[in-house]
This record gives C-alpha cells, structure tokens and sequence, in this order.
C-alpha cells in the first residue's frame, strides 16, 4: 500500500516552465516502477513519461519527448516531472502513479497497469 500526493500545478505562459512533484508515504516507492498521465477535459487519460524502479530507464509519449524529464530520487521517497517549453495542449490535469506489477521489470503506458494514483494536480497553459 502506498499513498501518493501531487504538489500544485499551477498556470503558466506558453514557452515557459513547470515543476511537478509526487511524494509518497506508506510503501516505499523504491519498489515501484512509476508514471505520470494527464487528462484533459473530454480525453482519456494519456500517458506522458515512465520510470524504472531505479531511475536508469525512461520513456515518454512523443509529444513531450524532449520538452519533459521524470526522475526520482528514492531516498527522499519522490518522483518528479519537469516541463520545460509548454504549449496549450499540455493544459490537462496531471496525475502520478505507481505500477502494481512488482515483478516487472519495465515500466508501463498502461494506465491499467498502475493501482495508486495521486489527486491529480491541474496544469492550465495559456497563450
């Protein structure tokens, strides 16, 4: 069992930059291969970026890639999502979630695959 909370997202201009960070408590995230998604009103939940349990592997969707960058630093129990060059499109609501398959080895694009979420923290990007 882990519990994950979100910092705030915020408003920012189009061009500019946001960082978001997921803490958890209970489970160590140590164990858990981790994502972010997003939501935007009327779409499903997309995936945006995937980290392994040691934080040596990464993937993103390819509409951030380059643009976005998922970490984590295990010793303070925290994964992050920096978003550097922001576009309208990236308006959504984000969400960090840890991967239930604790036998895997990769981390998943699935939303299926992921049974802890954050509360979502909503990103508007104006332009």
């Amino acid at each position: 069992q882990v519990q994950l909370v979100e910092s705030e997202g915020g408003l920012v201009q189009a061009g500019g930059s946001l960082r978001l960070s997921c803490t958890g408590s209970g489970d160590s995230l140590s164990m858990f291969l981790m994502g972010w998604f997003r939501q935007a009103p009327g779409n499903e939940r997309e995936f945006v970026a995937g980290i392994n349990r040691n934080g040596d592997a990464t993937g993103y969707e390819d509409s951030v890639k380059g643009r976005f960058t998922i970490s984590r630093d295990n010793a303070e129990n925290m994964v992050f999502l920096e978003m550097d060059s922001l576009k309208p499109e990236d308006t959504a609501v984000y969400y960090c979630a840890a991967d239930s398959r604790l036998h895997s080895e990769t981390y998943s694009s699935n939303p299926m695959a992921y049974d802890f979420w954050g509360q979502g923290t909503q990103v508007t990007v104006s332009s």
